[in-house]
């Protein structure tokens, strides 16, 4: 296990972090244990898969607009999947190229893996042959803390 989910004072996500900083917020009793490994200890605290704060936090900027685009989110979002073929992703590949103007933004961008982006290359997909297996979207926050 190597991060832990912190979800706020009224049980929602808000993120994950280190297994690490989690402890570090138990011993400054800014969260609790939530959810934890059964029968597993660090030191005097129960290993935690989910903790929960102590304090409300408000978030209002949350539901004004989505997650920021980011690589690692497109990925996240499309679970690793090819959004071309069935393999594994490892890059990020413009629905439009970013050499014809398209922009790292969540419905321009989908997960592919290393062969399909090199043999899409500078075209779109229509251009290329190749189908997208799903749409893109942009994701809610909820979607993403669930990865």
């Amino acid at each position: 296990m190597d991060t832990v989910l912190v979800i706020n004072a009224d049980l929602g996500p808000l993120h994950r972090v280190s297994l690490r900083h989690a402890i570090r917020m138990l011993c400054r009793r800014v969260a609790e244990v939530h959810e934890a490994e059964p029968d597993r200890l660090i030191g005097v605290y129960p290993l935690p898969k989910v903790v929960r704060l102590v304090q409300y936090v408000v978030t209002k900027w949350r539901y004004t607009a989505g997650p920021a685009w980011s690589r690692s989110g497109v990925l996240n979002r499309d679970g690793h999947r090819c959004g071309y073929c069935p393999g594994v992703a490892t890059t990020v590949d413009h629905i439009l190229p970013r050499s014809r103007g398209g922009r790292n933004t969540w419905s321009n961008t989908i997960a592919a893996c290393g062969g399909c982006n090199q043999r899409k290359g500078d075209r779109t997909p229509a251009e290329a042959g190749m189908r997208l297996r799903f749409k893109a979207t942009a994701p809610t926050w909820a979607a993403l803390a669930q990865r």
